[in-house]
């Protein structure tokens, strides 16, 4: 019986009290919440090894886009259809990678770079050389430029799994496949077996 009678008294006692120590723990997971952003943030400076490698791959992906649609707009000769169309497929995939470090650029708290002379100063990898006039000349290019990315690319998972950034290391890996795939179709049209190229 007096177990009873203490039940309805407990439970009411809980209740009054239990919509303050909710607000102390949203507030107490708040303030853990900011602290851990700003560890990341602090973690993540511009001269971080991690949002470096971010922001290379970045300015590597416009233009790596650039020089994509500049073969593409130039092809010509008996692999005319095929190479046109590779090499707008390419511009797409490429550029839809630099929106994924540029994401995670901002996820870190950084900015990401994007004026045509940040670009141009923070990519590894150059724009189109207008004198490589032949179909060849221009597969070859394209596929130097992707071997730089997918070295730095593997650089970058190192790095990441080194700073115990798991995120980042995954985006990386991913995108990486993606060049690497890029970077053996280029490989195999510059193979001189099938009898028409030269």
């Amino acid at each position: 019986m007096d177990m009873e009678q203490t039940k309805p008294h407990d439970r009411s006692s809980a209740r009054s009290s239990s919509p303050r120590s909710r607000v102390d723990t949203i507030q107490g997971a708040e303030g853990k919440a900011q602290i851990v952003s700003e560890q990341i943030s602090r973690e993540n400076q511009p001269h971080n090894a991690v949002v470096m490698q971010l922001q290379r791959q970045v300015a590597n992906a416009y233009v790596l886009y650039t020089n994509y649609k500049h073969y593409h707009w130039n092809t010509y000769g008996p692999l005319f259809r095929d190479l046109h169309l590779l090499f707008d497929e390419f511009a797409e995939a490429v550029l839809k990678t630099s929106d994924g470090f540029a994401e995670r650029i901002r996820m870190i708290g950084q900015d990401p770079v994007f004026s045509p002379i940040e670009v141009s100063e923070t990519a590894s990898v150059k724009s189109a050389d207008r004198a490589n006039y032949t179909m060849h000349d221009m597969v070859a290019e394209a596929d130097r430029n992707l071997l730089v990315v997918i070295k730095e690319m593997r650089e970058g998972v190192r790095i990441a799994n080194e700073q115990d950034d798991p995120g980042t290391a995954d985006l990386f890996t991913q995108a990486v496949q993606i060049h690497e795939k890029h970077e053996w179709w280029l490989r195999d049209i510059l193979e001189k077996r099938d009898g028409l190229t030269v």
